[in-house]
């Protein structure tokens, strides 16, 4: 039979499953580079100023991504819970992004302005302070840590380089902004701006 020629000829095998695998790319990924849906950021949407860019770097290095989920599907059970479905539009200029699929913790992908930046120190400094069953382990430090900003300009020029629109006045004033900042400074910048451009009542 016919099947048995390819089984029993890896060669013709592989070189079928890669056709295979390149018919599907062609079908289902190439179109999304002409969506303007998928291609184009939405309205409203800035670069991330110089403090929330270093909250940013400083919630990944903590593994904060490792638990929480920056993707709300469009599906009843997540947009009751979480607000407005995440769209492809408002993350045109993150670098990595940071949709995720683990949530050991809840999404936050529309956390921004939900709490107040007290909230969000204490919550990080010791979770069980406000969430009493969390499970969520503290980062005390960041409240000691202070930055100086000697990279942030370098981050933008190099985030430019991919097609964030970084302004040369962004990156010349980049350290003033971040300067005798500390850590939970940048985190709670960066926390407070998620999901703010699309919000649903709640």
């Amino acid at each position: 039979m016919k099947h048995e020629v390819v089984e029993k000829n890896i060669g013709l095998m592989i070189i079928l499953i890669i056709v295979a695998i390149s018919f599907g790319f062609l079908v289902e990924i190439v179109p999304l580079f002409f969506l303007k849906t998928t291609t184009e950021p939405i309205k409203g949407l800035k670069p991330l100023p110089a403090l929330a860019l270093e909250g940013r770097d400083i919630y990944i290095r903590e593994g904060c991504n490792v638990c929480h989920s920056q993707m709300i599907r469009p599906f009843r059970s997540e947009t009751e819970r979480y607000g407005h479905y995440s769209v492809a539009g408002e993350h045109i200029y993150e670098h990595p992004f940071l949709w995720g699929s683990k949530r050991t913790g809840p999404d936050l992908a529309r956390v921004g302005q939900r709490y107040s930046d007290e909230w969000h120190r204490a919550h990080l400094t010791n979770p069980r302070d406000v969430v009493p069953e969390s499970n969520m382990p503290g980062f005390p430090w960041l409240n000691e840590n202070v930055l100086t900003g000697e990279l942030t300009g370098q981050k933008m020029k190099s985030l430019r380089r991919v097609g964030v629109p970084y302004t040369d006045d962004d990156i010349n004033n980049a350290k003033a902004a971040v300067e005798g900042k500390t850590e939970m400074d940048a985190m709670v910048a960066y926390l407070q701006q998620l999901g703010t451009l699309i919000q649903t009542k709640r």
